[in-house]
């Protein structure tokens, strides 16, 4: 079972509640998740690093049953600086000094946001399939409108929710017990079923069209970039690389220590290939600089 000695509990900040696992040992790592997931799609790798960190899972703000954030007609709330604001009050709340971070998919985007705004707190940065919202947005061509088509619909208001929330499992088709596992599938179909989950999900991505580029763009223009040191992470069977050549390269605009490669996985990797992906995260974090 996942998540086996793992404390379930809520945590208040100022924008409303927590959802989060806690459990293992040693220095803190937290595990951001992706969309359309909660924190449950970490569960066999939490277990794998559990001997050697203190692995906190939360649901991300907008996710599953963490606080939906509140709408503005620029989706600030939702932004991805306002979630990094929420998980550094988390990280006080939970007494953790400072912590190692990783991220997948949408979580990689908050955790590279927290990483940029909170440097004194972030000690190593993981990124899994993703880059910076403003690196995709200059970088858009035929192939990101042919397989990335989502990012834009779900930029535009009201229509998104109305489509998926009339049949959610035909949207989200992909959802498998058999990959993710029973307790996994039964979390994330409960949310997917919940209208107002779909819309902080959907949020999400209206943020990184309306404001999120522009933070990014704020962080370029003032030369700022990640300081701690950064692995990247993709899968070799998505499309991250194929479409982008090559990640790392990206990311050394941003970052100024990155290393990265890609793993044998589809795109879910902590659901496809846990082992490899808890491996490689293990090995960076406790590899001394």
């Amino acid at each position: 079972m996942p998540f086996s000695n793992f404390e379930l509990k809520t945590v208040d900040v100022d924008a409303g509640a927590i959802r989060l696992r806690i459990g293992g040992s040693g220095p803190p790592l937290l595990l951001l998740h992706g969309h359309p997931r909660t924190h449950m799609t970490w569960g066999t790798v939490a277990e794998i690093l559990a001997p050697f960190f203190t692995v906190v899972c939360p649901d991300l703000p907008g996710f599953g049953k963490s606080y939906i954030p509140q709408d503005a007609p620029d989706s600030i709330h939702s932004s991805k600086m306002e979630k990094a604001r929420s998980l550094r009050q988390l990280k006080d709340k939970l007494g953790l000094p400072s912590f190692f971070l990783a991220g997948h998919d949408r979580g990689s985007l908050t955790a590279f946001r927290l990483a940029m705004m909170c440097p004194d707190i972030v000690r190593k940065l993981v990124i899994i399939d993703g880059l910076p919202v403003l690196e995709h947005l200059e970088r858009a061509d035929w192939r990101f409108a042919r397989d990335w088509y989502h990012w834009f619909f779900f930029a535009q208001p009201g229509k998104p929710e109305r489509v998926i929330s009339a049949d959610p499992e035909a949207w989200y088709d992909k959802l498998s017990p058999d990959v993710m596992g029973a307790e996994a599938y039964a979390d994330i179909r409960e949310a997917i079923h919940d209208p107002a989950v779909i819309h902080g999900m959907i949020e999400d991505y209206r943020a990184g069209i309306r404001v999120d580029h522009i933070h990014d763009k704020q962080d370029r223009e003032a030369g700022r970039k990640v300081s701690c040191p950064m692995l990247c992470l993709w899968s070799l069977r998505d499309d991250l690389q194929q479409i982008y050549t090559d990640p790392v390269a990206i990311w050394r605009n941003w970052a100024s220590d990155v290393s990265g490669f890609g793993v044998d996985s589809g795109h879910h990797v902590a659901e496809e290939n846990p082992r490899d992906l808890a491996a490689a995260i293990k090995t960076f974090l406790l590899t001394e600089d």
